[in-house]
């Protein structure tokens, strides 16, 4: 994947071109989304990541930032438990994964080792390991 030299400086809906607006639900989620798209990349925590990742939102650009983020810690931490974002990036839309292999290959390489630490933590790895890319 190829991004312009400042694409961490942008939020999403530059990036994407297409602005949601106003949300039509009042849910915290919704409303977060919503905020969080107009939220340039480089301000996004570890939450944010965990929170757009989990809702399969804005993918290309944030799985790359995630896994910057889990070679740094693996079990990166949102706000709900040790290993959230992990959970999140390897629960992404398997479309996602297929379209970039490079991507599947860079996570799958830094679980594979520490299988028996994502079983104690009880991260689920299995979908994602079991998917049809680049084989």
């Amino acid at each position: 994947m190829k991004f312009e030299a400042n694409w961490k400086f942008k939020s999403l809906d530059s990036l994407e071109k297409v602005n949601w607006g106003y949300p039509e639900h009042d849910s915290y989620l919704v409303k977060t989304v919503h905020k969080l798209r107009s939220v340039p990349l480089n301000e996004y925590q570890i939450e944010d990541l965990r929170i757009m990742i989990g809702q399969n939102i804005g993918l290309k650009f944030l799985v790359p930032l995630a896994l910057e983020q889990l070679e740094k810690n693996l079990f990166a931490e949102g706000d709900f438990y040790e290993g959230d974002l992990l959970q999140a990036t390897l629960n992404a839309e398997s479309d996602f994964w297929e379209l970039n292999p490079q991507l599947w290959v860079r996570l799958n390489k830094m679980i594979g080792k520490r299988l028996d630490e994502l079983d104690t933590e009880r991260i689920k790895y299995a979908e994602f390991q079991n998917l049809n890319v680049g084989k």
